[in-house]
């Protein structure tokens, strides 16, 4: 691991301060200290969309975003690990999350590791991880982590985590989560591959 490893989390959050990006922080910061921890050189990058959403609106192409735009794309695009995390709102992530998504390149995120995590008023939305976010950024072939972390209300005191439970929940999905990251720190299988 020579280069730096760069962690970039996204916050689906129309708000601030916000109980989702209070998790997508968390889970950055978990997932940075403990591949610190193995001796990896590592950048974070957190991006709230309830401060950047504004540079995609009224873009129907790639083309018509700006600069400021296409530097907050190649920060996803570039990741080596990417934590992504929004509210449910009626029923799945918010407009504007799957807005900035739809301007990612198709390929650009192939088997990038990806954590997802999600936001709701209760446990009752706690299955958005798998109905919703795990199908998108399957379609992206990126590599979803096993163990999304979904947090409710509760879970939360004036927008920061206060549950032993979700701290542990985090925990779990990291330590989950590392080995599969540092597999894909090696090279591509392709490159070892003779011909047959």
């Amino acid at each position: 691991m020579a280069d730096p490893v760069s962690i970039v989390a996204v916050s689906g959050s129309l708000h601030a301060p916000s109980k989702t990006t209070a998790l997508a922080h968390e889970l950055l910061e978990r997932f940075a200290d403990a591949l610190r921890a193995e001796g990896a050189e590592v950048d974070t990058d957190l991006i709230e969309l309830s401060r950047v959403g504004r540079d995609f609106a009224g873009a129907l192409t790639r083309a018509d975003l700006g600069p400021a735009a296409e530097a907050t794309l190649g920060r996803i695009e570039s990741a080596s690990l990417l934590v992504v995390a929004g509210p449910v709102y009626r029923a799945s992530f918010t407009g504007l999350f799957k807005h900035v998504f739809d301007f990612v390149g198709q390929y650009s995120l192939v088997d990038t590791p990806v954590q997802l995590a999600a936001t709701g008023g209760s446990d009752r939305h706690a299955l958005i991880i798998e109905h919703q976010f795990r199908p998108l950024f399957s379609f992206f072939q990126a590599i979803t982590l096993p163990i999304g972390v979904y947090a409710s209300d509760a879970d939360f005191a004036d927008a920061r985590i206060s549950s032993p439970a979700l701290r542990d929940r985090i925990g779990q999905a990291v330590q989950r989560g590392v080995p599969i990251v540092r597999g894909t720190f090696s090279e591509p299988v392709s490159e070892y591959v003779s011909t047959w």
